[in-house]
């Protein structure tokens, strides 16, 4: 009994040094071991923020002026094509007979003018009859002229150089006037049009840097300008309309892509803490104020202070701090939600020395207790 006594009293002393070692929440401990961030000073923006919808720097719908069956087709779909590429041709069989003829009109009004204008350098002939002949072959020039046009109406080619979308017409296809062949659009630079509030109007500027990002590209962003401002304020929004440009190597953005715009409107220096920090409780905030312990309580001589905070804007994973914070204070960084209001804490990297020493002589406890039980 009196063994089984003595290993009781061994391991009770062992389990209550084991609590009261470092990051242990016994009173003797150094409490809990936290990080450490510096209150400093960060430039933030203040930026308007307001969605777009990509565009192409040109863009259009390939249709057809007439009602007309289609005979080829001659590109492929997501095509890059040249300006002035042939895309669809049209049956033009009457254009092919209006061609003919034209051209024999132009035939025989030469041969007459070439044997007029003879007669008439020899005095044969009345040169008015030459002069007559001339203009019947200008007349049937003109004609052949017409009728190229109209076949050349029979092949619809590309406005300009740019890529096409996707198609469902074929050869065989029978296609009305404004119903679309394909799509075209020059994807090499995009274009944004986005509405800014009026009172922002003094900011906007054309050549003003911005960026832009899109959902399908996460938190990426695009770098661009102001192109364009509008001549007009919408008096139902009290809007003016931006048009901004961004590069587009590779074809990232695609026409149609919303687009949630940024444009900074300067700069300022105040006091941030990293998000980690900031601890979010209805509608406010607070962080962790590391300050030293009144009258030496606790082994690291720091505790967690609670401080309601302001907060303003959110960048580069820092949060600016309005009011509650200076700059050089010191914050528990990380852990929030294992910290109690003025509960000791140490400073992750300090005080060491003093750690290594309680954690030894808590191990030394338990191995004392039996040697002094077998002497009694």
């Amino acid at each position: 009994m009196i063994v089984a006594a003595l290993l009781h009293v061994a391991f009770a002393k062992d389990e209550g040094a084991a609590k009261a070692g470092p990051g242990g929440g016994g009173r003797g401990g150094r409490g809990q071991q936290v990080s450490e961030a510096a209150v400093a000073s960060r430039s933030f923006s203040d930026t308007i923020r307001v969605l777009g919808v990509a565009r192409g720097l040109k863009s259009v719908n390939i249709t057809s002026n007439a009602t007309e069956l289609i005979t080829a087709v001659l590109f492929r779909d997501g095509q890059r094509v040249a300006a002035g590429a042939p895309l669809v041709r049209l049956q033009a069989r009457e254009e092919d007979a209006d061609i003919i003829q034209a051209r024999a009109q132009v035939a025989q009004a030469q041969r007459n003018y070439e044997r007029y204008r003879g007669l008439a350098e020899r005095g044969i002939a009345p040169r008015m009859t030459a002069e007559e002949a001339e203009t019947t072959l200008e007349t049937a020039r003109a004609g052949l002229s017409a009728a190229e046009a109209r076949l050349g109406d029979r092949m619809i080619r590309a406005p300009f150089a740019g890529v096409l979308g996707l198609t469902t017409v074929t050869a065989g296809t029978l296609i009305n006037p404004g119903a679309v062949i394909a799509t075209l659009d020059d994807t090499d630079t995009i274009r944004v049009d986005f509405p800014v509030p009026e009172r922002y109007l003094s900011v906007l500027r054309v050549g003003l840097p911005l960026t832009a990002t899109a959902d399908a590209y996460g938190g990426q962003a695009f770098q661009g300008r102001i192109a364009l401002i509008d001549t007009r304020i919408n008096e139902q929004t009290r809007a003016v309309t931006a048009r901004a440009e961004f590069p587009n190597p590779g074809g990232r953005i695609r026409p149609g892509m919303l687009m949630r715009v940024a444009v900074a409107q300067g700069q300022r220096q105040s006091p941030a803490v990293p998000e980690a920090a900031i601890q979010y409780e209805g509608q406010g905030a607070f962080v962790y104020r590391i300050a030293a312990a009144g009258g030496g309580r606790g082994a690291g001589g720091s505790t967690a202070q609670r401080v309601e905070v302001e907060t303003g804007a959110v960048e580069g994973g820092f949060v600016e701090i309005v009011s509650g914070l200076a700059v050089g204070e010191k914050v528990v960084g990380g852990g929030l939600n294992r910290i109690q209001p003025n509960a000791p804490v140490t400073v992750a990297g300090q005080g060491r020395g003093g750690g290594g020493r309680t954690a030894q002589a808590s191990a030394q406890a338990p191995a004392q207790a039996p040697a002094q039980g077998a002497a009694r």
